[in-house]
Protein backbone atom coordinates (compact mmCIF):
# COMPACT_ATOMS: atom_id res chain seq x y z
CA UNK A 1 0.00 0.00 0.00
CA UNK A 2 1.15 3.61 -0.88
CA UNK A 3 0.57 6.99 1.06
CA UNK A 4 1.75 9.83 -0.55
CA UNK A 5 1.44 13.60 -0.89
CA UNK A 6 3.64 15.88 -3.56
CA UNK A 7 6.77 15.39 -1.78
CA UNK A 8 7.09 11.93 0.39
CA UNK A 9 5.66 8.22 -0.52
CA UNK A 10 4.83 5.93 2.57
CA UNK A 11 5.01 2.63 2.42
CA UNK A 12 3.00 0.24 4.59
CA UNK A 13 2.42 -3.27 5.01
CA UNK A 14 -2.14 -3.57 5.61
CA UNK A 15 -0.99 -5.77 8.54
CA UNK A 16 0.42 -3.24 10.23
CA UNK A 17 -0.50 0.32 9.42
CA UNK A 18 0.84 1.70 12.50
CA UNK A 19 4.57 1.28 10.96
CA UNK A 20 5.18 3.71 7.54
CA UNK A 21 8.71 4.17 5.97
CA UNK A 22 8.78 7.44 4.32
CA UNK A 23 11.31 8.29 1.73
CA UNK A 24 11.87 11.51 0.36
CA UNK A 25 11.35 11.59 -3.41
CA UNK A 26 13.47 14.64 -3.76
CA UNK A 27 16.45 12.83 -1.77
CA UNK A 28 16.27 9.26 -2.20
CA UNK A 29 18.74 8.19 0.13
CA UNK A 30 16.83 9.96 3.02
CA UNK A 31 14.45 7.41 5.02
CA UNK A 32 13.00 7.89 8.31
CA UNK A 33 10.42 6.07 10.04
CA UNK A 34 7.28 7.19 11.96
CA UNK A 35 4.74 5.89 13.96
CA UNK A 36 1.33 6.56 13.60
CA UNK A 37 -1.59 5.84 15.72
CA UNK A 38 -5.05 4.93 14.08
CA UNK A 39 -8.78 4.25 14.61
CA UNK A 40 -11.29 2.53 12.98
CA UNK A 41 -14.38 4.59 11.52
CA UNK A 42 -16.81 1.54 10.57
CA UNK A 43 -15.00 -1.44 10.58
CA UNK A 44 -13.09 -0.79 7.15
CA UNK A 45 -10.26 0.83 5.75
CA UNK A 46 -12.61 3.57 4.11
CA UNK A 47 -13.15 4.82 8.12
CA UNK A 48 -9.30 5.04 8.47
CA UNK A 49 -8.26 8.18 10.27
CA UNK A 50 -4.81 9.15 11.43
CA UNK A 51 -4.58 10.56 14.91
CA UNK A 52 -0.41 10.93 15.59
CA UNK A 53 1.42 12.90 15.31
CA UNK A 54 -0.47 15.58 14.49
CA UNK A 55 2.15 16.77 12.24
CA UNK A 56 0.62 14.68 9.79
CA UNK A 57 -2.25 17.01 9.13
CA UNK A 58 -4.46 14.84 7.00
CA UNK A 59 -4.91 11.18 5.91
CA UNK A 60 -7.32 10.55 2.89
CA UNK A 61 -7.70 7.20 1.11
CA UNK A 62 -7.79 7.83 -3.12
CA UNK A 63 -8.06 5.29 -5.43
CA UNK A 64 -6.75 2.45 -3.13
CA UNK A 65 -3.76 4.51 -2.19
CA UNK A 66 -3.77 6.91 0.92
CA UNK A 67 -2.81 10.96 0.48
CA UNK A 68 -1.01 11.87 3.23
CA UNK A 69 -0.52 15.72 4.14
CA UNK A 70 2.72 16.21 6.42
CA UNK A 71 4.93 18.73 7.38
CA UNK A 72 8.49 17.44 6.26
CA UNK A 73 12.32 18.09 7.79
CA UNK A 74 12.76 20.20 4.22
CA UNK A 75 9.59 21.81 5.27
CA UNK A 76 10.75 22.66 8.98
CA UNK A 77 14.56 23.80 7.51
CA UNK A 78 13.05 26.58 5.20
CA UNK A 79 10.57 27.93 7.90
CA UNK A 80 13.59 27.81 10.57
CA UNK A 81 15.98 29.66 8.24
CA UNK A 82 13.40 32.35 7.02
CA UNK A 83 12.01 33.33 10.99
CA UNK A 84 15.92 33.26 12.21
CA UNK A 85 15.78 36.58 9.59
CA UNK A 86 12.79 38.20 10.56
CA UNK A 87 12.75 37.82 14.27
CA UNK A 88 14.78 40.67 14.56
CA UNK A 89 12.09 42.98 12.50
CA UNK A 90 9.04 40.92 13.80
CA UNK A 91 7.55 44.14 15.53
CA UNK A 92 7.31 45.99 12.28
CA UNK A 93 6.31 42.84 10.26
CA UNK A 94 3.97 42.15 12.58
CA UNK A 95 2.56 45.76 11.93
CA UNK A 96 2.81 45.36 8.40
CA UNK A 97 1.22 42.01 8.41
CA UNK A 98 -1.76 42.95 10.03
CA UNK A 99 -2.49 46.34 7.82
CA UNK A 100 -2.06 44.03 4.99
CA UNK A 101 -5.26 41.87 6.29
CA UNK A 102 -6.88 45.30 6.86
CA UNK A 103 -6.17 46.48 3.72
CA UNK A 104 -7.54 43.05 1.88
CA UNK A 105 -10.31 42.45 4.08
CA UNK A 106 -11.69 46.30 6.15
CA UNK A 107 -14.71 44.36 7.23
CA UNK A 108 -11.79 42.70 9.55
CA UNK A 109 -11.73 45.46 11.71
CA UNK A 110 -14.61 44.77 13.24
CA UNK A 111 -13.06 42.01 15.01
CA UNK A 112 -11.23 44.11 17.11
CA UNK A 113 -13.08 45.51 19.95
CA UNK A 114 -9.60 48.43 20.44
CA UNK A 115 -10.28 49.16 16.23
CA UNK A 116 -14.30 49.79 15.85
CA UNK A 117 -14.74 51.72 18.12
CA UNK A 118 -11.70 54.30 17.80
CA UNK A 119 -11.40 57.63 15.55
CA UNK A 120 -7.60 56.90 15.19
CA UNK A 121 -6.52 56.04 12.36
CA UNK A 122 -5.56 52.11 12.09
CA UNK A 123 -1.77 52.54 11.53
CA UNK A 124 -1.46 55.13 14.51
CA UNK A 125 -3.34 53.20 17.21
CA UNK A 126 -1.25 52.43 19.93
CA UNK A 127 -2.54 48.95 20.68
CA UNK A 128 -2.73 47.48 17.24
CA UNK A 129 1.22 46.97 16.93
CA UNK A 130 1.91 44.82 20.16
CA UNK A 131 -1.42 42.75 19.17
CA UNK A 132 -0.10 42.30 15.68
CA UNK A 133 3.30 41.11 17.28
CA UNK A 134 1.83 38.58 19.52
CA UNK A 135 -0.30 37.38 16.78
CA UNK A 136 2.65 37.34 14.27
CA UNK A 137 5.34 35.58 16.79
CA UNK A 138 2.89 33.12 18.02
CA UNK A 139 2.44 31.79 14.40
CA UNK A 140 5.88 32.02 13.23
CA UNK A 141 6.85 30.31 16.24
CA UNK A 142 4.37 27.15 15.77
CA UNK A 143 5.78 26.97 12.61
CA UNK A 144 8.73 26.84 13.27
CA UNK A 145 8.18 24.12 16.36
CA UNK A 146 5.65 22.04 14.87
CA UNK A 147 7.63 19.39 13.33
CA UNK A 148 9.96 18.90 16.54
CA UNK A 149 6.73 19.18 19.41
CA UNK A 150 4.51 16.84 16.76
CA UNK A 151 1.78 18.86 16.90
CA UNK A 152 0.58 22.53 17.04
CA UNK A 153 1.63 24.79 19.81
CA UNK A 154 0.84 28.29 20.60
CA UNK A 155 3.31 30.95 22.44
CA UNK A 156 1.44 32.11 25.69
CA UNK A 157 -1.60 30.90 25.23
CA UNK A 158 -3.56 27.29 24.39
CA UNK A 159 -5.40 26.73 21.76
CA UNK A 160 -8.48 25.82 23.85
CA UNK A 161 -8.97 29.84 24.78
CA UNK A 162 -8.12 30.83 21.11
CA UNK A 163 -10.22 29.37 19.81
CA UNK A 164 -13.04 30.05 22.56
CA UNK A 165 -11.74 33.84 21.51
CA UNK A 166 -12.25 33.32 18.09
CA UNK A 167 -15.52 31.63 18.07
CA UNK A 168 -16.64 34.78 20.24
CA UNK A 169 -15.91 37.42 17.86
CA UNK A 170 -17.10 35.25 14.60
CA UNK A 171 -14.48 34.97 13.15
CA UNK A 172 -15.10 32.95 9.53
CA UNK A 173 -12.93 30.67 7.35
CA UNK A 174 -12.44 33.68 4.95
CA UNK A 175 -11.04 35.82 7.84
CA UNK A 176 -8.10 32.56 8.14
CA UNK A 177 -7.35 32.47 4.03
CA UNK A 178 -7.31 36.30 4.12
CA UNK A 179 -4.96 36.10 7.24
CA UNK A 180 -2.89 33.08 5.21
CA UNK A 181 -2.41 35.39 1.85
CA UNK A 182 -1.31 38.53 4.09
CA UNK A 183 1.48 36.45 6.20
CA UNK A 184 2.87 34.57 3.12
CA UNK A 185 2.94 38.42 1.47
CA UNK A 186 4.46 39.68 4.33
CA UNK A 187 7.20 36.97 4.59
CA UNK A 188 8.07 37.07 0.94
CA UNK A 189 8.63 41.17 1.44
CA UNK A 190 10.71 40.41 4.58
CA UNK A 191 12.82 37.46 3.01
CA UNK A 192 12.81 38.03 -0.86
CA UNK A 193 15.99 36.78 -1.43
CA UNK A 194 15.34 33.14 0.56
CA UNK A 195 11.42 33.49 -0.95
CA UNK A 196 10.86 30.42 -3.25
CA UNK A 197 7.22 28.05 -3.79
CA UNK A 198 8.74 25.19 -1.58
CA UNK A 199 9.66 28.33 1.32
CA UNK A 200 5.98 29.69 0.35
CA UNK A 201 4.10 25.77 0.88
CA UNK A 202 6.43 25.43 3.74
CA UNK A 203 4.64 28.22 5.43
CA UNK A 204 1.29 27.78 4.41
CA UNK A 205 1.43 24.42 5.50
CA UNK A 206 2.29 25.27 9.17
CA UNK A 207 -0.09 27.96 8.73
CA UNK A 208 -3.04 25.69 7.87
CA UNK A 209 -2.07 23.00 10.69
CA UNK A 210 -2.62 26.42 13.18
CA UNK A 211 -5.66 27.48 11.36
CA UNK A 212 -7.33 23.97 11.25
CA UNK A 213 -6.58 23.63 15.33
CA UNK A 214 -8.02 26.97 16.42
CA UNK A 215 -10.80 26.01 14.34
CA UNK A 216 -11.65 22.67 15.88
CA UNK A 217 -11.38 24.38 19.18
CA UNK A 218 -14.07 26.84 18.14
CA UNK A 219 -17.48 26.36 20.09
CA UNK A 220 -19.66 27.65 22.21
CA UNK A 221 -18.34 27.81 26.17
CA UNK A 222 -19.60 24.33 27.62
Amino acid sequence: MLLSNDSVIYKCDTRDLSKICATSMSRVRHQQYVNLSWKMRDGSLKGLFCTAPKSIRSVRRNSGSFNVTAFTEEQEALVVKSWNAMKKNSGELALKFFLRIFEIAPSAKKLFTFLKDSDIPVEQNPKLKPHATTVFVMTCESAVQLRKAGKVTVRESNLKDLGATHFKYGVLDEHFEVTKYALLETIKEAVPEMWSPEMKNSWAEAYDQLAAAIKTEMKPPS
